[in-house]
């Protein structure tokens, strides 16, 4: 954490994020970091649909044509909470971390994280191993990369 807020810092670019599946992970364990709020102006903790909705003004068509674990959710996530909260860069994931998988949705590990930067978005899918809590950890911490591999 301490290389992307001192790599933020250097591009003086503004960081914020909009979580579900890690319920805040990324910017706790962003803003645990001294310095944090030179670049971290907030973040979202949408885990519930109708919170994607109200909050994001997600289109609910979106997320019943694709589901709430899909790349196109990750997209709008990312895209809405950049404008919301005024950042550079906005991340955003949206995934299931188990330990179980609802009967036609994503399977154990499946998320997808989004990335609003530069006037583009882009989504990535990622599929991880492990319980509950190593799935979050390991989301977030590719989030972290993802940031760093693309300002």
């Amino acid at each position: 954490m301490e290389e992307l807020l001192k790599l933020l810092v250097e591009k003086k670019l503004s960081l914020g994020s909009v979580e579900s599946m890690t319920g805040g992970l990324f910017a706790s364990s962003f803003t645990s970091v001294p310095g944090a709020s030179q670049v971290f102006k907030g973040g979202l903790v949408t885990y519930a649909v109708e919170e994607k909705v109200k909050l994001l003004g997600i289109n609910p068509k979106i997320i019943s044509d694709h589901g709430v674990v899909s790349e196109e959710v990750a997209l709008e996530m990312a895209s809405k909470g950049q404008k919301l909260l005024n950042v550079d860069i906005c991340i955003s994931i949206t995934g299931n971390a188990g330990p179980t998988c609802e009967p036609g949705g994503k399977p154990v590990g499946r998320c997808y994280i989004g990335l609003a930067y530069a006037g583009s978005v882009r989504a990535y899918e990622l599929n991880l191993n492990g319980n509950r809590n190593e799935i979050r950890n390991e989301a977030m911490l590719h989030m972290v990369q993802l940031i760093k591999n693309n300002i």
